[in-house]
């Protein structure tokens, strides 16, 4: 659920949804510390960060809400976007977050990544 301003805000590709994430509120699903920022024309101002009413059938909540439930899963917005009859869609999936040996192995790969580019870079 946006206001009018979120909306046009929306459309001129100014949001963010880098931090965001979805979560239960209320027996709904709310999307969280997503950035919307103002309309600079707009008469009144909205809350760049405020959470948003996700507008879902009540079985697909249930659905969200119990694999969320689970250890470690997360929903996770990966785009915001307007369908054929204009209405804004938020595109949602559940994640799992990393375990300590796959932060470890990843921090690894990082690490011989840069080695290796200072080195093809001080070679050639």
């Amino acid at each position: 659920m946006l206001l009018g301003t979120e909306v046009k805000s929306l459309r001129e590709g100014r949001a963010s949804i880098g931090e965001a994430f979805a979560g239960e509120m209320d027996d709904v699903i709310v999307l969280q510390n997503a950035y919307i920022p103002d309309y600079p024309n707009a008469a009144f101002k909205h809350e760049p960060r405020a959470p948003r009413k996700l507008l879902l059938h009540k079985r697909e909540i249930n659905k969200l809400l119990i694999a969320q439930q689970r250890k470690g899963i997360s929903l996770i917005p990966l785009a915001i976007y307007f369908n054929d009859r204009g209405f804004a869609k938020v595109e949602l999936a559940l994640a799992e977050g990393k375990k300590a040996h796959d932060k470890r192995q990843s921090s690894k790969e990082r690490d011989w990544k840069r080695d290796q580019a200072r080195l093809m870079r001080d070679r050639g």
